[in-house]
């Protein structure tokens, strides 16, 4: 018999599952993992921290629609690991963890004193789809075939295998037989009951005033031409959770995008049927409740989702569909198709441009800010500019507080599938490992990451991670040198009246909110990035246009006004949506 590691059965499965490359640290605790990668020509892009390592792998799964794959090793590997994990868990990504675990013996349980041992699948088992640990060489191919039916079940998510250095790394004689993806889990998505179609259809057809909700489901499935051809035969108005936005081209006169907040409550009032599209209707949707959503005898829901315990969780589903939203939305484009003559639009079409009207009204209120001109910037300039000057389709990737909502309220999104945030969990930092995983998912093409400061400083040093791997990330880092978004709400706790009228606090009147200054221009350039420093608006294009000339990472520090940045557009939305709704 030829002889084997678990290490190498675990790399030539994910070869059979046409994973191409993962993403961690390496370490000689699954050397026989990784060499066996190596050799068999899957890439392997290692960050300076296992965390990064977890962001890459979801943001690499969600743009290309693949298995995004990370590793760490043993102890403090996976304790760093942890909180990427945990991000990705809550953001929905479709995420592979393979670790290595201390020898059979000293651990599950820890015999006490064990060198970088902790229950590992047990603390990851608390927050993921599934987690096991191996016990024996014997069983590292059918754990690893279970490991990835959870992977393609249901909900995207993270899924982790723990395996032991003296089986990832030993020699075991054995004939390993590889099954192919067909034999061990579903490879067909999932489809509705044909009366299921027909009874959607039937509820949007007699509809006076239907209307789309569309979350991530959309972008997994990859059904955007599904949802704008259903969308457009009803001429329904869509509404998207945060992290779905663009899913619907925001240019489109259905779109109500998030950022019209009001839009899309009056709109979800105006409604009387709602056909909500792989989103589980969260506390960024306001639960989908009243005030903020018609009431249930008033507004019918129409609810599908590939996980059925989501169907009715926050709302109740006149109709509740489990089945893959673009299979979904095909059969029943199909189905109304067929009964289009039945489709009554003229009324529908009067409240789209009524919609459209308000969004213009609103656009061009908020459009006054870009008007100023004073240096530092106003930070409404940084997205508003990028959207001019990226090539379209760009990967945007947002991370931070206030840096978030500026960014959100001045970048239409045009291109399905392109927008990286953590809108689920707001984890600041992630986006740095979001923006390598998104450059590595489109190589040769630059990748936009919009961050504040005090975000950017959890993961500086995956600059060089991105130098090395040839990676084209510009990073704008927007700067105020405060935790902005906690001095907001701190100042109206402490002086709500003087904050009112002077706008800001002096530095003595509020707690361990101001930072120091980090020249991340400078910080880029000393681990090889391109750096530059803006702090008027008119500089601003000429260094970003630079940066994307010289086709590799930059960095640019952005000055802009500390007490502008925090008045960022909307905050008292956000406020609210914290709170429970008042309705039932």
């Amino acid at each position: 018999m030829p002889e084997t590691s678990g290490g190498e059965v675990l790399a030539r499965m994910l070869q059979v599952e046409g994973v191409d490359r993962v993403f961690g640290i390496i370490d000689g605790s699954y050397f026989g993992f990784y060499s066996s990668l190596h050799e068999l020509g899957i890439d392997i892009v290692t960050p300076r921290h296992e965390s990064c390592a977890a962001h890459m792998a979801g943001a690499y799964a969600r743009l290309t629609g693949k298995l995004g794959v990370c590793m760490a090793s043993n102890g403090p590997g996976v304790a760093n690991l942890l909180p990427g994990l945990v991000v990705e868990q809550a953001e929905g990504n479709r995420v592979l963890a393979i670790t290595s675990s201390r020898r059979p013996g000293i651990m599950y349980p820890d015999r006490g004193g064990a060198y970088q041992c902790f229950d590992q699948t047990g603390a990851i088992s608390r927050f993921t789809k599934w987690s096991e640990h191996v016990v024996a060489f014997d069983r590292v191919a059918e754990l690893m075939r279970t490991a990835l039916r959870h992977c393609h079940d249901g909900r995207p998510g993270v899924v982790h295998i723990d395996v032991p250095e003296t089986v990832m790394n030993g020699k075991f004689k054995a004939n390993v037989s590889l099954w192919a993806p067909h034999q061990y889990r579903p490879t067909r998505p999932l489809h509705p009951a044909p009366e299921e179609v027909d009874r959607a259809a039937e509820l949007l057809i007699r509809a006076r005033q239907p209307i789309v909700h569309a979350g991530s489901g959309i972008i997994h499935a990859g059904a955007y031409e599904e949802l704008k051809s259903v969308a457009e035969l009803l001429h329904a108005p869509v509404t998207t959770s945060w992290a779905a936005r663009g899913v619907l081209p925001e240019t489109s006169d259905l779109a109500l995008p998030m950022i019209h907040v009001k839009l899309n409550t009056q709109a979800r009032n105006d409604a009387d049927v709602v056909l909500v599209l792989g989103s589980r209707l969260g506390e960024t949707d306001w639960w989908g409740k009243a005030p903020y959503w018609g009431s249930p005898s008033e507004l019918k829901t129409i609810q599908v989702d590939i996980d059925p315990t989501i169907i009715g969780a926050n709302r109740p589903a006149d109709l509740g569909v489990v089945a893959d939203v673009r299979v979904f939305l095909s059969r029943l484009h199909t189905k109304l198709l067929e009964k289009r003559a039945e489709i009554n639009t003229s009324a529908r079409k009067a409240q789209v441009e009524k919609y459209a009207g308000a969004r213009r009204k609103e656009r061009a209120e908020l459009d006054k800010a870009l008007a100023d001109k004073s240096a530092p910037l106003n930070p409404a300039h940084i997205a508003h500019v990028c959207q001019q000057v990226f090539p379209e389709g760009t990967p945007l990737v947002l991370d931070g507080g206030n840096a978030v909502i500026w960014a959100n309220f001045y970048h239409q999104m045009r291109v399905p599938g392109t927008l990286l945030s953590t809108y689920k969990f707001g984890m600041l930092g992630a986006g740095v490992g979001q923006a390598l995983g998104a450059a590595s998912a489109r190589p040769g093409r630059p990748v936009c990451c919009i961050i504040g400061d005090g975000a950017m400083g959890f993961h500086p040093q995956e600059i060089e991670t991105a130098i090395r791997n040839e990676l084209q990330v510009v990073f704008l880092v927007v700067c105020d040198r405060q935790w902005g978004m906690v001095k907001m709400g701190q100042q109206f706790a402490l002086r709500p009246l003087k904050t009112l009228i002077m706008k800001s606090l002096g530095p003595d009147e509020t707690i361990a909110t101001d930072l120091g200054e980090i020249r991340f221009d400078r910080l880029g350039q000393s681990m090889g990035a391109h750096g530059e420093r803006v702090s008027d608006p008119s500089d601003l294009r000429p260094a970003i246009e630079r940066s994307l000339a010289t086709g590799r990472c930059s960095v640019i520090h952005v000055d802009v006004n500390p007490v502008r940045h925090m008045w960022a557009p909307g905050l008292m939305h956000f406020k609210d949506m914290h709170l429970e709704p008042k309705g039932k």
